[in-house]
Parts: C-alpha cells; structure tokens; sequence
C-alpha cells in the first residue's frame, strides 16, 4: 500500500469537506484554530463553505475535485475530511485515483467516509486513516484517550502496535482465535451501501471492522446479511466489533440486540471476533489505520498493529 508521511510541526494540513456542510463556521473555525494551536498550517477548502441542496457541501464534481487538489498541492501534507453526513460516494467516480496514487498523503475522516476510505484503498492504494473528523473538538468534542490516539497515531513512522481501550471498556472475546491480515472496513451502512459496485469492499484474508450509528438491530441484521450473501463474512480473515451507538431497538420491545444478531450471523462463521473495540462514534473514538498489517488474538483482546502506517 502507498502511504502518506508523518507529521511534524509546521506541516501543513489541507480539510476538505466531502459529505454534509456543518450547520455554521463556528466548529470549523474553532477546528482549525485547534490545530494552528498545535503547530500546524491549515488551507481550508471552498467545499468547507459550501451548502448545496441542504445536505451536501457543493456538488459532487467540486467536492471530488477539490479532495484531488488538495492531494496534488505539493503545499499539502496531509488531508482531513471535516465531517461525514451524506455524499462522499457521489464522488467516487469523479476521483483522479491515478493522480492520487501519485500523490499519497495521510487521509483521514469516518463514518461517511468509509466511501473513500474504500475508493482510496482499492483504486489508489492507498493506506488511510479511520479517525476523528475536525467537526469534532479535538481539544472539548473527543475523550482525553482519544486524543493521544489520534495524535500519536499521525505523528509516528514506527508500526502502532496495541491498539488499546480506555480501562473501563473491556475488549470481549466472541470467537477465540488468531489471525492476521490488513485492516479494512468501516461504517456498515457505507461498507453495505457500496455492495455491486466498482467500490465494493475486499474481505479475503483480511481483517475486517465494522462500527455503525443510530441504526435498529433488524438493520444491523439486513447489512450483515448482505455481506453475508456476498460472500464478504466467509472470506474475512476476522472480525473487529467496534462500538454501535445509539443502536438498541426502540422499536421491539422484546428485539435482538446487536450483540444477539452479531452471535447468530458472525459467530457462526467460526473466525477470531473481538467486540467492543472503542472505534466508531462514542465519545471515545480511537484512530485505527485501514491498508496494514495487523494481528487478532481474540482470547487476549489483542489488537496489534504490526506495520508502520506513515513513512
């Protein structure tokens, strides 16, 4: 996989907005005021002021533009969504993979942008980050912990190894075992959203995660199943559980929870799954790299990165 360097102080930082508009400037200016703080220079794309039709920032042709400019800047280092929402698979196929192949930078955003993490994996090559968006204080919106995380995790050329939670949040054992394999995945409902198409994500031999937000049970049970059907559970190498907000049923009384559906669909399968890694959209929402190498040990709820993710 090509991957981006790590960064410095002075490194300048380019965000992007590829999904939903925020609903004013205030999060975007305290966002990048945070990192100037920090050391860092920030280029704020014109997408980050844009609203279109309600719910996307700019049409989709600016957005993808504007996200292979900031790739091909020579000025940029790295490359931060501002926020998820809706839209970023509108853009896939306007992306100039070729250009940013050429050009690898760190990426990182989450929920929504799980499309381009996807894209970026399988046309680019590119290794990118599952992290925090600037939408989110990095300073009042994220848990202490998940600030080291992140910031430990785009400073360091050196392999990560233990992906660790806070104490309070135990990593559970749901199928013992070991496996090794590159990290990929994401949001279900975007993992399951780009089934059938050229982005379709690749599960064989690998290691795959899996968060969501704000969905029913029977929903987390329709997108597994699909993946199921695809073929996509089978030929997973393992399973990383991380956190399902907000996704207990209101709708029966006497629903499947997550945890029941995840025992009746993955468990089954036999491979090495950990459930409850602190990844997705809790309060505490750790930095995990997509595109390397990594080892399960399900028994010991171990996750360990193996390969240095920036250069």
């Amino acid at each position: 996989m090509k991957k981006g360097k790590a960064l410095k102080t002075g490194d300048t930082i380019g965000i992007v907005a590829t999904s939903t508009p925020m609903q004013g400037t205030e999060d975007l200016e305290r966002g990048v005021a945070e990192l100037e703080a920090l050391g860092y220079h920030v280029i704020v794309s014109e997408t980050c002021y844009e609203r279109y039709g309600g719910y996307l920032a700019g049409p989709a042709e600016l957005r993808a533009s504007e996200l292979t400019r900031m790739f091909t800047d020579p000025e940029v280092d790295a490359v931060f969504a501002m926020r998820g929402g809706y839209g970023a698979s509108q853009m896939l196929p306007l992306l100039d993979y070729d250009a940013i192949a050429a050009n690898p930078k760190l990426f990182l955003g989450y929920s929504d942008i799980t499309a381009l993490h996807l894209a970026l994996g399988k046309k680019a090559g590119l290794a990118t980050l599952h992290a925090p968006t600037i939408s989110t204080s990095y300073v009042s919106g994220l848990s202490a912990w998940s600030n080291a995380s992140l910031f430990h995790t785009i400073t360091t050329t050196e392999p990560l190894g233990e992906i660790r939670n806070p104490e309070e949040e135990k990593i559970e054992c749901i199928v013992p075992g070991e496996a090794s394999g590159p990290i990929v995945g994401g949001n279900l409902a975007l993992v399951s959203a780009l089934m059938g198409t050229p982005y379709e994500i690749e599960t064989k031999g690998k290691l795959l995660f899996l968060e969501d937000v704000n969905e029913e049970p029977y929903k987390i049970d329709r997108m597994l199943t699909q993946l199921a059907l695809a073929g996509k559970l089978e030929e997973a190498a393992g399973f990383i559980l991380g956190t399902f907000t907000r996704c207990t049923s209101t709708r029966y009384a006497d629903g499947f929870s997550v945890h029941d559906v995840i025992n009746t669909i993955i468990a089954p399968l036999g491979k090495p799954t950990i459930w409850n890694v602190q990844v997705g959209h809790g309060k505490t929402n750790l930095s995990l790299p997509f595109g390397v190498q990594a080892h399960l040990h399900a028994e010991a709820g171990s996750l360990r990165l193996e390969e240095n993710f920036l250069l």
